[in-house]
């Protein structure tokens, strides 16, 4: 941090601003998370040797029921509780975000938060997610290396105090370095970051995002070797008789996806019904029923690669299979339920190899001279039940193909996660990331944040309409008002005033470019959409987008122009409620004036660039749902500037009464928006 600030301004706008910085910044990501990835890894190698005195458990099972200290096989029961006395309290007290899956809350740092996510967030989450899965947590790792991946992304970004935009692809190449990292999947790695996280697949962002993704696999390589971090067997097709039965296992992977999201959530809610004992002493208690599944079927113990590698090369009896199926949903939803830390990523696919090595068994029992090897089934169930459960096609068909290497999975695979991905959303509105966030009053995929763009009107940045055009006006006399007036665009008329459409200067140019001096103004008017003096800003601003130049306010009674709108008055418009806000909480006012005539400035030239906007979701009936705005101890020197309830924004009043499912948008200064963003967030879990 100190050196940052030592260098020199130019430097630092090189680092924040230039593609090039850009770049130096997705390339230090990479490859703090590939270094993340590693270390995260040797942790969990060294927490489950230090319980159970072999690198990985799952591998071993029965044959390893002697070990315990002298306690026989009954250690399995008591490591889950001394794991959960370690990292409960680590969690509560230092990062509360480091519960559960993780991938939610990066989602929600990117689409709510600008991207920003604490620093210590990636030191707490490491921990406490090696020791989860080191003492029998049936989660994965992938999902923690996402998280820490991304809060080393966010830090970097940060620090160098990037734009929002810029920061949240730093989180972007965070997960996918360590996701390329984590699987030796350079590629997954990267659609992951931009299907998943991001949500954007523009041109800067994949590059950036390609850029991170390669150096963390490198990293991985050089630590673990270039090998895939599975060894499957090789795919084959036995006859185009198969092709059908992968759409059986299509729709069987989509109802095991949406089976997992459903009982996992309802697991964690009827564990929120049972404790009421302190939330930091959760995962221990609830550590003894951890073991005791574990006692009853060790292979679920921790990630368990090495079972799910024999399962593909067909070690396992079908109803063996069968058992693991539905042991590894019980073991990875009652992980979660009582406070763990780990990822949902390797269930998935845990799960997927269980149902499709079961499918290809039964299909190969019916049809033996028909069907390929019951494991050729399982590499395919694998992304289809990853896609069923998470609705990330792209990624599913990638990461499977990437482990087998195997150019023939293509058809197959592609079948059957196609089939779960489109089934799954028939059968569930959200996925195993966004339901989390949605039982929070959170919808990632919408925005739910309210903004002043949202509240602003049109009537309040339009300014005085310019001379129209008449619709029998030549192309000199276009040309001349268009250079004249500096305007990119011009409103045309009819002879009885009203609105024909809009001119131009890029139509202008290629009439220009054909010679088609005789054109007049109504040949030449685009039917641009007109704008509503009630329309908000946020409506009006994807309208300009698509316009590319000014347009017409419009009154709906009349169909005549009675204002015009350019990109320069939103933004003046949002700078003046802006600084109004400002000037309103320095005077200690809680929420900001009704108007968006500047108010007489009591704040110095760059004081908005010491505040934030912080986004605070009401998810429970804790406070301050149920309180009115005056009531409660806001910062000093903040502002309340929006309350987004359902689909409706709105301008609270002091009076205004706070209820569960409220967005609020509140202006603070920057040095205490992540206090108060932990204090709401901490009195809604009480």
């Amino acid at each position: 941090m100190k050196f940052y600030e030592t260098l020199t301004a130019g430097r630092r706008d090189w680092v924040r601003g230039s593609p090039s910085g850009m770049v130096l910044l997705a390339l230090a990501v990479g490859g703090g998370a590939g270094a993340g990835a590693v270390g995260f890894r040797y942790f969990i190698l060294g927490f489950t040797k230090a319980f159970t005195g072999h690198r990985d458990y799952s591998a071993v099972g029965h044959a390893a029921y002697g070990y315990g200290h002298g306690i026989g096989f009954w250690f399995v029961v008591l490591v889950p509780v001394l794991g959960g006395l370690v990292y409960g309290p680590l969690i509560y007290f230092f990062a509360r975000e480091a519960r559960g899956h993780g991938v939610p809350e990066v989602m929600l740092a990117v689409a709510e938060r600008g991207g920003r996510i604490r620093p210590r967030v990636a030191i707490v989450k490491s921990l406490a997610s090696a020791l989860c899965i080191g003492s029998g947590g049936s989660v994965g790792r992938e999902g923690p290396i996402v998280q820490i991946g991304s809060a080393l992304g966010s830090t970097l970004g940060q620090i160098t105090k990037v734009p929002e935009s810029r920061l949240r692809i730093l989180v972007a190449c965070g997960a996918a370095g360590g996701i390329s990292a984590t699987f030796n999947a350079p590629i997954a790695g990267v659609f992951f970051g931009l299907e998943l996280i991001l949500r954007d697949f523009e041109a800067e962002s994949f590059g950036v995002v390609v850029l991170a993704s390669f150096v963390a696999d490198i990293i991985g390589r050089a630590a673990f070797g270039s090998h895939p971090f599975l060894a499957l067997p090789a795919f084959q097709i036995a006859s185009p008789v198969e092709y059908p039965l992968y759409a059986g296992l299509g729709l069987l992977a989509a109802l095991v996806g949406v089976a997992f999201i459903r009982v996992l959530y309802g697991t964690e809610d009827l564990a929120d019904r049972i404790w009421r004992g302190p939330e930091w002493l959760r995962p221990a208690a609830g550590g003894v029923l951890l073991g005791l599944v574990l006692l009853a079927v060790p292979e679920l113990y921790g990630v368990g690669y090495p079972p799910l590698e024999r399962a593909i090369r067909g070690n396992y009896a079908l109803w063996f299979l069968l058992a693991l199926l539905a042991g590894k949903i019980v073991a990875t939803c009652l992980t979660i339920a009582i406070g763990g830390s780990g990822g949902v990523f390797a269930p998935s696919l845990f799960m997927g190899a269980m149902l499709g090595t079961a499918y290809g068994t039964a299909m190969h029992h019916l049809l033996p001279g028909l069907t390929a090897p019951a494991g050729t089934y399982g590499l395919v169930g694998m992304g289809a039940v990853f896609a069923g459960a998470t609705r990330a096609p792209i990624t599913a068909v990638i990461i499977i193909f990437e482990l087998t290497g195997d150019y023939r999975i293509i058809l197959p695979l592609m079948f059957a996660i196609a089939l779960a991905a489109g089934i799954s959303a028939l059968l569930s509105k959200d996925t195993i990331y966004t339901l989390k966030l949605r039982r929070r009053g959170i919808d990632v995929l919408r925005g739910r944040g309210a903004n002043l763009m949202q509240l602003l009107r049109v009537r309040d940045a339009m300014e005085p309409l310019p001379a129209p055009l008449s619709a029998d006006a030549p192309l000199s006399e276009v040309i001349a008002r268009l250079t004249d007036t500096g305007a990119d665009g011009l409103p045309v008329v009819d002879g009885d005033g009203g609105y024909r459409g809009t001119v131009t200067a890029q139509q202008i140019e290629e009439a220009m470019r054909e010679n088609a001096l005789d054109s007049t103004a109504g040949e030449l008017a685009q039917e641009l959409p007109a704008l509503s003096p009630n329309a908000s800003l946020e409506e009006a601003l994807g309208s300009l987008l698509r316009a590319r130049s000014g347009l017409p306010v419009v009154a709906a009674d009349a169909h005549v122009p009675v204002g015009w709108l350019t990109h320069v008055d939103v933004l003046r418009a949002y700078n003046v409620r802006m600084e109004n806000g400002v000037t309103r909480a320095a005077e200690g006012a809680l929420t900001p004036s009704q108007s968006a005539e500047p108010r007489p400035r009591t704040a110095m030239p760059g004081l908005l660039r010491r505040y934030r906007i912080v986004d605070l979701e009401l998810a429970t009936n804790g406070p301050p749902a149920g309180r009115r705005l005056r009531e409660l101890a806001w910062p000093r020197r903040s502002t309340v500037l929006a309350v987004r309830r359902g689909d409706a924004s709105f301008e609270p009043s002091d009076d205004h009464r706070l209820e569960r499912g409220d967005r609020i948008s509140v202006l603070v200064p920057s040095n205490e928006a992540d206090d108060l963003i932990e204090a709401i967030s901490g009195a809604q879990e009480r």
